[in-house]
């Protein structure tokens, strides 16, 4: 689909797989999506979608899972900021996740076995259970929860924002130091 702009607006059951799509708004308020072996470039991905289950991907689009709710991503590689913002329910299992400011405004986000690549400002206002590989390079005010990672840049918990004892931080790697 090379000029997928606005495609696949207000669908039900799509099934997907070897696709490959470029264009802005795909899959804007569709439900019941599946899709194997997919690759999309284009911004503003999924906004409004539910019921999602992406497997072996490669999505670069800013903006993507916005306003989203239920949705699995498994094995893939996602590239763009804000990833994820005002969703419900939001899962990735062994991706590799690169964005500034992403994954905040969550209701219940979980990253399982991923990499955090250039990702910074993460998590702020999220109710979060995060199992990180690698170093994540910032975080900023959790609403609550867990996040573990082999080190961490930048944390910040603005008491005055969030509650800090309401997340646990934990660095795995040899020097860790719990906070």
């Amino acid at each position: 689909m090379p000029n997928a702009d606005e495609t696949l607006w207000n669908c039900r059951d799509i099934d997907m797989e070897h696709v490959s799509a470029q264009g802005d708004y795909f899959a804007m308020n569709s439900h019941g999506i599946k899709a194997r072996d997919f690759s999309l470039d284009g911004d503003y991905s999924f906004d409004g979608a539910s019921d999602v289950n992406i497997d072996h991907a490669r999505i670069l689009s800013k903006d993507a899972f916005w306003n989203s709710e239920n949705v699995t991503v498994r094995n893939s590689t996602i590239s763009g900021e804000y990833l994820g913002w005002n969703s419900e329910n939001l899962t990735f299992e062994n991706c590799q996740i690169e964005s500034l400011q992403g994954m905040c405004y969550i209701d219940n986000l979980v990253l399982r076995n991923c990499r955090l690549i250039n990702t910074t400002l993460a998590f702020e206002y999220s109710n979060v259970d995060v199992e990180a590989k690698g170093y994540v390079d910032s975080i900023l005010n959790p609403q609550s929860g867990t996040i573990q990672a082999d080190g961490f840049g930048k944390i910040v918990l603005e008491s005055a924002r969030v509650d800090p004892e309401k997340t646990i931080i934990e660095d795995n790697s040899p020097t860790s130091r719990t906070r």
